[in-house]
């Protein structure tokens, strides 16, 4: 993490009309993105996660009013969602075309964005599936998506997002849908990416537990409001915000002790 700035937003507030009114799905977010950190971005669900991750790539729908503003002074340009800007969404099946193969769809993201000719495309799919761990990445080329596991369609979703060597991936709940065992090694396989490559990573999670096992930085979003966004150690130790207090002790699992414990007197 270099500390300097990728991207700032001032104020950032996303508004829906709908049948019963306005809908607020942001409001009044203030937050710096550091070049390199891996920033986890913790909430219930309706939080307001997915529109950040959303508006960040520019991909919120139509209907979306946007007010505030989102600088990007770690580009030269405004960056471009598959070039500068991977993303990683939670249905993997839902991502992949089920009537392509999955080496074709990454080869695809390379030959739009890198300008790789179609044998030099494929090649560097062939690479990035051996990258994310596809056991026989030379026949996984051929697969189609409902030929692998869940676990490996998001590993093949995964290679597609950085198939554009993107300075920014965003995994927006992209362990939910998996089992813990394979949720850790999704989270290690990230991990492992953006500090090879040097990437940006803003991992949108609700499992606080799961966030902290990497994150540099953690932002606890509530009620469509940002309640703190601290160093993962601080917010772990001693967190400033009641809310961010009880998503801590409310963390039951049976794999790991509590995140918070009380002091024995």
């Amino acid at each position: 993490m270099s500390g300097t700035v990728l991207a700032t937003l001032h104020g950032l507030t996303v508004t829906y009309g709908t049948a019963e009114g306005e809908h607020v799905a942001l409001q009044g977010l203030d937050l710096d993105i550091l070049k390199g950190e891996r920033l986890a971005v913790i909430g219930e669900s309706g939080s307001g996660k997915s529109t950040l991750a959303l508006a960040l790539g520019g991909l919120l729908p139509p209907e979306a009013r946007i007010a505030g503003r989102i600088g990007w002074p770690g580009f030269a340009a405004p960056p471009r969602a598959g070039r500068d800007i991977g993303f990683v969404f939670q249905d993997a099946g839902a991502s992949l075309n089920p009537v392509i193969p999955v080496g074709r769809q990454i080869a695809e993201v390379a030959r739009l964005h890198l300008g790789l000719t179609r044998h030099a495309a494929r090649e560097r799919a062939r690479a990035l599936l051996e990258r994310v761990r596809i056991p026989d990445p030379d026949r996984a080329l051929a697969a189609y998506p409902h030929q692998l596991s869940g676990g490996q369609r998001q590993r093949v979703a995964i290679a597609a997002a950085i198939a554009g060597e993107p300075s920014l991936l965003i995994a927006d709940e992209a362990t939910s849908a998996l089992d813990t065992i394979v949720q850790a090694e999704i989270v290690a396989l990230l991990d492992e990416l953006v500090r090879a490559e040097g990437m940006t990573l803003i991992f949108i999670t609700h499992d606080i537990a799961l966030a902290s096992g990497f994150a540099d930085r953690i932002a606890v979003l509530h009620d469509a409001r940002l309640v703190e966004a601290v160093p993962a150690a601080a917010l772990l130790g001693a967190p400033k915000e009641a809310y961010t207090a009880k998503l801590l002790a409310s963390h039951i699992g049976l794999d790991t002790p509590p995140l918070i414990t009380e002091k024995q007197p």
